[in-house]
């Protein structure tokens, strides 16, 4: 009996799948315990060539097509696809340690826990310049960098805030996840980006609303990719500019929907950005990322304002349809 089913969203990084996917292979879990699903999300490349080469050596694997852009389809069809009660999401450019799903599997043995994750640990493509390190946040329960989705919360096992919980490494009860409706939108495509939601973020809401814990695993970790194109301002503008319209997206829905606040706000790149005084952030560096972070949540009201069915879309209840 299948007890974790693993599923990885890609499009058009064949090769970065491939190492994830070979990742899997060195699992101190048994295969025989868990599937693996690859929703192929409009690829271009050889993405299935590589899913149907390495299909002979992962006991249990799943390959589906599924050409309607976004990460939320993508993760959506996986569960779709899921046996398993447990459903572990993963980027297609992570590497997992080899403790990887038995410590999810352990962190699951508490009923009462909806939600586990681990360490997301840097994996460079190239010497990283030096004002990377002064983008981790310290707090008391361990280091994160938002823009690069990587976190070290020490090496014990015990209690977070679900936001910790990010999606490059997101393991959730199926019947959790069902009962919130799935996920927000999320990783849109650029000519698409007025529908970007909060992803996974209001999934995680959901599961402190439902009154089950979130787990943090040293054992259940992975090496996140990070390429050397990604290590520039620019990119982190980019990266501030998507989470304003995601911004704006979280405060329409609370708006229009009056949705009550919860206990853990959302860790936005606003909330980063005024309360960080590492040296790295200089006042025009500063500034030139709440620009673009302002830019996003007022592209995305304009567009409220000119579109009436973007309002909609913003006020689904679910998104699993």
């Amino acid at each position: 009996m299948k007890t974790i089913s693993v599923v990885i969203p890609s499009r058009n990084r064949s090769v970065l799948l491939e190492r994830t996917l070979r990742s899997l292979l060195l699992q101190s879990y048994s295969q025989d315990k868990f599937e693996v699903i690859v929703i192929d999300n409009g690829s271009t490349d050889n993405t299935k060539e590589i899913v149907d080469k390495i299909s002979t050596e992962i006991r249990n694997l799943k390959y589906s097509y599924v050409e309607k852009p976004s990460l939320h389809e993508g993760r959506h069809a996986g569960l779709r696809l899921s046996e398993a009660q447990i459903l572990v999401y993963a980027d297609d450019d992570i590497e997992a340690l080899p403790s990887w799903l038995q410590g999810i599997n352990d962190a699951f043995l508490d009923d009462n826990v909806g939600l586990v994750g681990g360490k997301n640990i840097p994996n460079y493509e190239s010497e990283p310049p030096a004002w990377i390190e002064n983008l981790w946040e310290v707090t008391p329960d361990g280091r994160y960098i938002t823009y690069f989705s990587l976190l070290d919360l020490g090496d014990e096992m015990k209690e977070i805030n679900p936001h910790f919980v990010f999606g490059c490494n997101f393991a959730i009860q199926k019947s959790i996840l069902v009962q919130a409706k799935g996920f927000h939108p999320d990783g849109m495509p650029t000519p698409l980006l007025k529908y970007r939601g909060d992803g996974e973020t209001y999934v995680a809401d959901q599961v402190f609303a439902m009154g089950f814990k979130t787990i943090y695993n040293p054992q259940a970790s992975v090496k996140h990719w990070l390429p050397t194109s990604r290590m520039n301002l620019d990119y982190i503008k980019k990266r501030a500019y998507a989470e304003g319209v995601t911004q704006s997206y979280i405060d329409t829905r609370k708006k229009n929907l009056k949705e009550p606040a919860k206990e853990f706000k959302l860790l936005s790149m606003a909330r980063y950005l005024k309360k960080n005084t590492k040296e790295f952030f200089l006042t025009d560096l500063k500034k030139q990322i709440l620009k673009s972070f302002r830019e996003g949540y007022n592209f995305h009201q304009s567009e409220l304002k000119k579109d009436k069915d973007l309002l909609s879309w913003v006020l689904k209840d679910s998104y699993l349809t």
